[in-house]
């Protein structure tokens, strides 16, 4: 079968018999597992005393990966590339991603196996490129179609436009204020969005389905999909409205239980929720000796206490590549695996069904993660897809809003050129909404891509289109000033490296102006130094108020910023994206493009 044509088209026919979409106590799916259930004879197999069992155990590729968030086309920059570690220990930087080469590589992977399933960890969308985000994701819900996409965990980016929002992308139907964006109705996901720990708080009741069955002849492997409790704390409020978000151990071990019950004994956790290994390598062996802690992070804690019956995990969120086996409460090695994210890596492993008892032997599971790599043929009917939504967006993507001298990166110890700029920009605006605002501060998180310098399709070297804009802040967050007193805004910024923060510290883009120093060699609070914090040279004044500027989701305490979310006198201006094109338009041209800022703000002692 060429690789670039649509692998398994039997399957796309096979659907809506192969799925079975359970809810809890569906009485068709009592009846199949009754139907075979461990000890009763399968077609073929010979189970009389004494005989041996032909076909015993049969191998499942799982093919998955996660964190996509809707990189259609090639990420660019650093969001392009992966990192491969030689047996010599030394380097190497593999460009790679884009969803024409991902199809490929997954069509290609899963030829030969004829008991094959595709998942995901959640974040399919959200934080998207304009191709997608500017049509509210439908592309990339059309593209994992395609991709033949069994089955996904929500991420806390699925929440990005709310449950309702959620709702239509699973189900169809034109977008309830933009409409039909072609005219054919939006047919929604082939496959089903997992929704476990996330129930209605007037039902209480998940708002998606909590789990799913795949079966193919008498194999059958069940998914619980969850994501992390914490999404609240890094959505906005209006897109958890109306929802409840339960402990991850708690919810999966409650669905392992009613699998087990339903005769599914062979059960993967999709979990958008994930760990830091100690290299940054895709291909790090975090279960070699000498390799130290492996993975670590809340991950870690969350597979320790996941029941046995649970087989193996695939995660997500914290957009790092692993493949660890971290054990279960019984001591057990259980396979934990993620892909990083935006389509650069897939994992595949294979999980060996036990015919005999209906579930996986875990001692024959293996795992490894493989390079999207882009020397392979495009599969032709994505790149007719980026093609008809590329043509939609032109018109609003390719219109110039800036011009720079040289990539500006979003990468750093703590600060970076491109959250310099962004701050810039955001202080900028704020002082056209009112001259006294005295700063502004900017999520890292909220900074999705970089800004890079080398020419695209109808433009030239620097040119920075609307859609590259969009792809470095897809949030349509809105500028908004506040007032901090002195002491506020110091406790603000010990806020990046405390409380929720503590682990994984969250270092706000600081605008020009504002300077301090940040030591590493310190634990706690403490490593924010207090007496170093300025603004324009002057110490800050505990009592004095400052006005702020930040955007709508820091306004609101997110990301752990609990003190943002108490300013006072609150102006809302408009969206972050629009400040960025108007300080790029009013701060460059074509013969004076702007040079990446000197991120010197923040004095890192480590």
């Amino acid at each position: 079968m060429p690789a670039t044509s649509p692998a398994h088209p039997e399957r796309r026919r096979r659907r809506t018999n192969r799925f079975l979409a359970l809810a809890a106590g569906a009485a068709t799916v009592g009846a199949l597992a009754a139907a075979a259930l461990p000890g009763s004879a399968s077609a073929g197999e010979d189970r009389r005393p004494g005989g041996h069992a032909t076909g015993r155990y049969q191998d499942v590729q799982l093919l998955s990966f996660n964190d996509l968030h809707g990189n259609l086309e090639p990420p660019s920059g650093s969001s392009g590339r992966v990192t491969h570690v030689h047996e010599d220990g030394t380097t190497e930087q593999i460009t790679a991603g884009g969803i024409e080469y991902l199809a490929t590589h997954l069509r290609q992977a899963r030829e030969g196996n004829t008991y094959s399933i595709t998942a995901a960890g959640g974040d399919m969308v959200g934080a998207s490129p304009l191709i997608s985000g500017l049509f509210h994701d439908e592309p990339t819900i059309e593209a994992l179609n395609k991709l033949d996409l069994d089955v996904t965990s929500v991420g806390n980016h699925e929440f990005d436009e709310g449950a309702k929002e959620l709702a239509r992308l699973q189900k169809g139907g034109c977008h309830p204020t933009d409409g039909c964006y072609t005219d054919e109705e939006f047919q929604g996901a082939d496959f089903p969005y997992l929704a476990a720990n996330v129930l209605d708080e007037k039902t209480d009741k998940p708002i998606l389905k909590p789990y799913w069955v795949w079966k193919k002849k008498d194999v059958k492997v069940g998914f619980i999909g969850v994501t992390l409790e914490d999404t609240p704390g890094i959505v906005s409020a209006e897109g958890v409205k109306g929802l409840k978000f339960k402990d991850e151990v708690e919810t999966i071990n409650k669905y392992a239980r009613v699998l087990r019950a339903q005769g599914v004994k062979s059960i993967v956790a999709l979990i958008h929720e994930g760990g830091f290994p100690a290299s940054t390598s895709y291909n790090y062996d975090c279960d070699s000796p000498g390799a130290g802690d492996g993975v670590s992070g809340p991950i870690v804690d969350i597979a320790k206490n996941i029941t046995p019956q649970v087989d193996a995990l695939v995660t997500g969120h914290t957009h790092n590549a692993y493949v660890c086996t971290i054990p279960d409460p019984a001591g057990k090695p259980r396979m934990v695996t993620s892909a990083a994210s935006f389509g650069r890596l897939y994992t595949d492993t294979t999980l060996t069904y036990d015919r005999w008892t209906g579930d996986i032997a875990r001692t024959a599971v293996t795992s490894a993660n493989h390079v999207v790599t882009r020397d392979v043929p495009k599969a032709t009917d994505m790149t007719e897809l980026i093609t008809k939504w590329n043509t939609l967006a032109a018109p609003i993507g390719n219109r110039p809003i800036g011009y720079i001298s040289a990539d500006i990166g979003n990468t750093g110890t703590a600060e970076t050129p491109l959250g310099d700029l962004i701050a810039d920009a955001q202080l900028a605006y704020g002082k056209e909404l009112d001259p006294e605002t005295d700063l502004a501060l900017m999520n890292p998180g909220g900074i999705r891509a970089p800004l890079t310098y080398a020419a695209k399709a109808g433009e030239g070297d620097g040119v920075v289109t609307y859609a590259e804009g969009f792809t470095v802040q897809p949030f349509a967050n809105t500028v908004n000033l506040q007032n901090l007193t002195g002491a506020q805004l110091v406790q603000v910024l010990k806020e990046q490296v405390t409380g929720a923060n503590a682990a994984a510290p969250k270092i706000l883009q600081v605008s020009s102006g504002l300077t301090y120093t940040l030591d590493l060699t310190k634990t706690g609070a403490d490593r924010v130094v207090t007496d170093s914090v300025r603004l324009n040279g002057a110490p800050i004044d505990p009592a004095a108020t400052y006005r702020v500027a930040t955007n709508s989701f820091l306004a609101g305490g997110g990301d752990g910023f609990t003190t943002l979310g108490q300013g006072t006198d609150d102006l809302v201006g408009a969206d972050d994206l629009a400040a960025l094109e108007k300080y790029l338009l009013a701060n460059s041209s074509a013969t004076n493009p702007i040079a990446p800022p000197k991120a010197d703000r923040i004095t890192v002692v480590k």
